[in-house]
Order: structure tokens, then C-alpha cells, then sequence
């Protein structure tokens, strides 16, 4: 079969609205992932510079801040932001629920 396909309601969240889709899709060298957080959410400070794994996130729905190296970047539903490997990020959630699909890569 040439591709692979997954109803993501189907794969069993972690840490609440988190889906990791890579296994189920068969990923080799991409990893995605579905977000779906409540309002006023957090997220864990983080960085990729140990994998050396570049990622961008699409903000499907709602309302979000990304911190990126202590700068604050907002973004809307059809937003996306591209964050190299060694950059600490975090995600904020705003006053609604929100929905991503994070994306990353070596």
C-alpha cells in the first residue's frame, strides 16, 4: 500500500489532548502530532537541540501564545510558526479551546 491512513480520534491521547500520530501512521522520519488543549493550558518548556528535531506548529483552532527564548508570539487559527531544534518553546493556551497539529523532523 502507498500510504497509510488514521482517524486521529482513534489514537489514544496522552497528557490529556495529545496524539501522537507517528507509529499509527508509519512515520519514518516525521513526527506529527494532534493538540487539543482546554482554556488556559500549558504547556512544558522545552527544546529539540538533543534530536536535533526542527518543528512547526499549526494552530487549527482557537486562540495561543507560543514563547519562544522568553519572546511572546500570538497566533490565530491559521497561524503557523517554525522553531529550530535549540530554541526553548512553550505553548499558552488563550480563553478558548484551542487545536494544533505539531509537526517535526530531523
Amino acid at each position: 500500500m502507498s500510504y497509510t491512513r488514521v482517524d486521529t480520534s482513534d489514537v489514544e491521547p496522552v497528557a490529556g489532548g495529545l496524539r501522537f500520530l507517528r507509529e499509527p501512521l508509519d512515520c519514518e522520519n516525521l513526527g506529527v502530532s494532534v493538540l487539543e488543549v482546554e482554556p488556559g493550558w500549558e504547556g512544558k518548556p522545552h527544546d529539540h537541540d538533543a534530536d536535533d528535531q526542527e518543528e512547526v506548529y499549526v494552530l487549527v483552532d482557537g486562540a495561543a501564545t507560543v514563547s519562544v527564548e522568553g519572546e511572546d508570539v500570538s497566533l490565530e487559527a491559521g497561524d503557523a510558526i517554525r522553531l529550530p531544534p535549540e530554541s526553548e518553546r512553550q505553548i499558552t493556551n488563550g480563553d478558548t479551546e484551542s487545536k494544533f497539529v505539531l509537526v517535526g523532523a530531523p
